[in-house]
């Protein structure tokens, strides 16, 4: 099953992700705080799905937001989530790979869980040039993906309402893996790859972006005071996802 097929079947039950406790007390909060200020900004969410980040960063004050994702159902269910509560999002249904410099240039690009679908380097790769091109120079690519080095045998993150597992299949750009998240009565998977540490480092270089730098995630104030301190420190012993800034 390709990679829009997959999501066109999630849907909007995709808006449940954001509820789970990984996901509301450390990806969200990690990211938007490593985003930073978006006042006036013109902003391109690649991946966006149903469109969270985008309406994080419209409400943050990004002058201009664009969302596009390659699923048409993903897409229709952010739209509808638009004319509910109007904010000023633009939605378009597209490949990144296929990726128009003419809706530019940005200021800042944001990804969470987009170069993991790249099965080659050479894809990859493209995929970063495509980014790289719809930039303005000095733009920003802020991007969270599963964490390179992450530990299939240390503790999981089950308890935080998702599962990964390692497929046994290989990526050019690493392995493959299959994640769960637990929503409750209806857990929904899907698979991508692991990227290697020296893809993204050695892609993003090739397609013109510096000042590459690594940033871990982080548990919130919010999760701790929820949860406990206790409670997350499987996470902290093994983070599931880790984040990247760089610049065009």
């Amino acid at each position: 099953m390709s990679t829009q097929e997959t999501y066109d079947e999630i849907g909007e039950a995709f808006e449940g992700f954001k509820a789970l406790p990984l996901a509301r007390y450390v990806e969200a909060p990690s990211f938007l705080a490593m985003v930073g200020d978006v006042t006036g900004k013109k902003v391109i969410d690649l991946a966006c799905g149903t469109g969270f980040y985008s309406r994080e960063v419209k409400r943050r004050g990004a002058a201009d937001v664009f969302g596009i994702d390659v699923s048409g159902e993903m897409i229709a269910a952010a739209r509808d989530i638009e004319r509910a509560d109007p904010l000023g999002v633009r939605y378009e249904v597209g490949d990144v790979a296929d990726l128009s410099p003419a809706e530019g240039p940005f200021d800042v690009a944001t990804a969470v869980m987009l170069l993991n679908y790249a099965e080659t380097v050479g894809e990859f790769e493209h995929l970063c040039r495509r980014v790289h091109e719809s930039l303005r120079s000095g733009g920003v690519f802020f991007m969270l993906h599963q964490t390179p080095d992450y530990d299939f045998s240390g503790p999981s993150p089950r308890p935080y309402g998702f599962l990964t597992e390692l497929t046994g299949e290989e990526f050019g750009t690493g392995p493959r893996v299959r994640t769960t998240a637990l929503l409750e009565g209806a857990p929904i998977s899907f698979t991508s790859g692991l990227a290697r540490r020296e893809v993204f480092e050695t892609c993003l270089a090739e397609a013109g972006f510096s000042e590459l730098t690594w940033v871990p995630t982080t548990v919130s104030p919010a999760g701790i005071e929820a949860y406990g301190d206790a409670f997350w420190a499987d996470y902290r012993s093994n983070p599931a996802f880790e984040m990247l800034r760089c610049r065009a």
